[in-house]
């Protein structure tokens, strides 16, 4: 059994795409824009908001809110905690491998392009 100190917490951003296993998201629940995104400008509008959140022109949370493909998004992104083995693979190496307050590079899922912020 694993202990609570095993858990992390994280906020993402999800942008789907053409590829994502699910085309339809609470902003685009037809999945019109969706279905005609391509990976390349999922990563473009990704790497943009991740910039501006960089630089600090934008709030993590606030940019979440409003550009997220995930229902997370009215929390800010916030996932609250998980243990390994609750998240696709590649979105929960990249958590485990930053530090509290580190933004990650692009994360690649079935569900579609990410970049996760390490809360806890």
């Amino acid at each position: 059994m694993s202990s609570s100190s095993d858990k992390v917490r994280a906020s993402h951003i999800l942008i789907k795409h053409q590829g994502s296993r699910r085309k339809a998201s609470w902003k685009d629940p037809d999945g019109h824009v969706i279905t005609s995104t391509t990976r390349e400008s999922a990563v473009a509008q990704l790497k943009t908001l991740r910039d501006d959140i960089v630089s600090g022109k934008a709030k993590f949370a606030d940019v979440a809110a409003r550009y997220s493909d995930c229902s997370s998004a009215k929390r800010g992104g916030d996932l609250g905690s998980f243990g390994k083995g609750q998240m696709q693979k590649p979105f929960e190496e990249a958590t485990y491998a930053l530090k509290v307050g580190e933004i990650s590079d692009i994360v690649d899922t079935d569900s579609g392009v990410h970049i996760i912020l390490r809360t806890g």
